[in-house]
């Protein structure tokens, strides 16, 4: 089960006028399953992505790349069941293929289409049975439909990951929601996950790239379930330019600020709600680095500690061999750190001082902490005042079972 995460309501997630969603079962992988999804934008819309690091990507993030820097964006079509990774020049095939036929149906040029997939590595892409589905999903296609979409792109994730807010921006109502999937295989540098975000927002078509990368940095990129950059992984940040606000041409006016709040508060819940709904999750825990010289190096702290299987077991267990933690901070790859200056905390409990076993710490006070849900590591280096936050989750036997049995 998800760890203290809600199950999204469809009266809760707000319509983006603008943008209308349709969900179908096209039988891509499994029967009985929504498993294609198609996202119809408004003329108008300006669009944003931000995509894995890895290099053997898959097929329809090197064809989003391609279609993101040359056309107007009018339409998105996911699919979850098969990744279209690993599958080489036909993947591409298959890829540009989904986005022609989903083209032709709408009147559109077949770069107007973004194609998103999530599932199995290494197998051909059924594109005949999603072609086959297209008219069943763009018939269903309404703006209220966010929650089904939500259901439609999972794969090994146990519920659904949906949130909406909304802002004043320079006096007019602005809409944002957005939906996630992931649950393993998710690493900072974006993981194999898929998020899309929209806001009826008035925001100019320059300034989309640059806002989908500050709202993955300030969420995205600071989770981590198992370590793995996927293939696959996407952000994609839709603006409707239906709300009637000023054009937002510069992300650094104050008239920004709100929007950018309300964006980032969603996409940081979305985030999260992939570590809590990690594969196995029985915890979710922030690592909090302080105390450094630079942001970069707390960010090395953080994800050496994050990523660690003896210490995100040890949490599993509720076992305080904290000891793991400061092992981790000392591999991160800081060359001059100075251990005896390293302060750490778990929530209230002040492990180490000095580098050393706090004299004061007592370990029944570590396990209390380590057996809540929700845990807080804080470790201070004492460098600088920078300071960086991740989101991660505890390793169980669970994880183990759900990889090993994923493709049978």
């Amino acid at each position: 089960m998800p760890v203290n995460l809600p199950l999204p309501a469809a009266a809760d997630l707000l319509p983006v006028p603008g943008v209308r969603i349709g969900v179908t079962e096209a039988g891509v992988r499994k029967p009985g399953r929504k498993d294609v999804t198609v996202m119809l934008l408004d003329p108008g819309c300006t669009v944003g992505g931000v995509f894995t690091t890895n290099r053997f990507c898959a097929a329809p993030v090197q064809i989003c790349r391609e279609h993101l820097a040359a056309s107007d964006i009018r339409a998105v079509v996911i699919n979850t069941g098969n990744a279209n990774a690993g599958t080489g020049a036909d993947g591409l095939a298959r890829a540009k293929e989904t986005c022609s036929a989903l083209a032709g149906k709408l009147s559109l040029k077949a770069t107007q289409v973004l194609p998103f997939s999530t599932g199995v590595i290494m197998e051909p892409l059924p594109v005949d049975r999603i072609v086959a589905g297209l008219d069943a999903a763009i018939l269903d296609a309404r703006e209220s439909n966010w929650l089904k979409a939500a259901e439609g792109i999972m794969t090994t994730d146990t519920q659904p990951k949906a949130f909406s807010a909304t802002a004043m921006v320079d006096g007019f109502l602005i809409t944002v929601t957005g939906i996630s999937k992931g649950a393993g295989m998710i690493r900072p540098n974006m993981a194999t996950m898929l998020g899309f975000i929209a806001t009826d927002a008035c925001i100019d078509a320059s300034v989309m790239p640059a806002l989908a990368r500050e709202l993955a940095e300030g969420s995205f990129n600071r989770v981590t379930v198992d370590g793995d950059t996927s293939t696959n992984d996407s952000l994609l940040v839709i603006a409707s330019n239906k709300a009637g606000n000023p054009t937002v041409t510069d992300l650094d006016a104050a008239s920004a600020a709100p929007l950018k709040r309300a964006m980032l508060e969603v996409a940081r819940k979305l985030a999260q709600a992939i570590v809590r709904d990690g594969e196995g999750a029985t915890k979710f825990i922030a690592v909090q680095v302080e105390g450094g010289g630079t942001e970069a190096e707390c960010r090395l702290v953080a994800y050496a500690i994050a990523h660690s299987p003896l210490v995100k077991t040890a949490f599993f267990a509720s076992d305080p061999n904290l000891g793991r933690i400061l092992a981790a901070v000392g591999y991160a790859g800081i060359q001059d750190l100075d251990q005896s200056l390293i302060e750490l905390f778990l929530d209230d409990v002040h492990v180490a001082t000095r580098g050393g076993r706090n004299p004061a710490y007592r370990e029944e006070d570590g396990q209390r902490v380590m057996k809540q849900s929700e845990i807080t590591v804080r470790v201070h280096l004492g460098r600088g005042a920078a300071s960086q936050t991740v989101w991660t989750c505890d390793f169980s036997h669970d994880y183990v079972t759900i990889n090993a049995d994923y493709r049978s």
